[in-house]
């Protein structure tokens, strides 16, 4: 019963002595703010993003808005998140120490492109007869594009969008480049206070896994009823 012990000793030193569950609580805390307000800066660069690379003539060749949304989602998607970051805390908001805006902005950013490209094909998946329906009794562009097109396009791009937040959640396990004391950054302080890299590691794991796998659950109902208004 010795390694029982030991195993016992172990989770002790990393979770319960002095309370050292409260700072991995915190660290979630920190993880999922960053998350929430990139989520939402995402999705709004995102569809406007979209927007503009949908955009173009009469003669049906692209616009400037059009060029400027490819070379923000190449530059954005061609290069690593814990770059932009960097780039982020050390060039351009470099005498700006709010950590927390510093990673929303930046995995915001980051996001906007991968949610750009996720409402450009949920629109495109919506058949043309549908815009030439609306068209055809007499509403605008924009009338037929927010009348029909956008709420048969949010269905098909709100699972993408679960599960793009989901990706969010596990990339700000970098913002302790920043100074932020997220979930993964209070597990590698753990580490080096207990001199045990397994249980601190491995439990934040564990709550990663939780966290992912209660939103994955909640995403699969969510599909599953889009599935069944489809079907009426």
């Amino acid at each position: 019963m010795d390694w029982l012990n030991s195993i016992w000793e172990k989770i002790d030193a990393a979770f319960i002595t002095e309370n050292r569950w409260m700072l991995y609580l915190k660290g979630v805390g920190v993880t999922m703010e960053v998350a929430l307000f990139a989520g939402i800066i995402g999705i709004i660069l995102g569809t406007i993003v979209a927007f503009m690379k949908l955009s173009v003539k009469k003669n049906g060749k692209p616009t400037l808005l059009s060029h400027i949304a490819n070379i923000y989602i190449d530059i954005i998607r061609g290069t690593p998140s814990v770059l932009q970051l960097l780039i982020m805390w050390f060039v351009v908001l470099a005498s700006c120490k709010n950590g927390i805006l510093v990673a929303s902005l930046t995995f915001g950013i980051n996001s906007g492109a991968y949610v750009a490209e996720i409402v450009r094909a949920g629109i495109l998946a919506v058949d043309k007869g549908q815009t030439e329906a609306g068209r055809s009794l007499g509403l605008t562009q924009f009338q037929t594009m927010r009348y029909i097109v956008i709420p048969q396009a949010f269905k098909n791009v709100l699972p993408p969008l679960g599960n793009e937040f989901i990706v969010l959640i596990k990339e700000t396990a970098i913002v302790g480049y920043v100074g932020l004391s997220d979930l993964t950054r209070v597990a590698n302080q753990m580490t080096s206070k207990i001199y045990d890299a397994f249980t601190p590691l491995i439990g934040s794991a564990v709550v990663y896994f939780i966290i992912i796998k209660i939103l994955t659950i909640l995403l699969a109902k969510l599909e599953r009823r889009l599935r069944k208004s489809d079907n009426r």
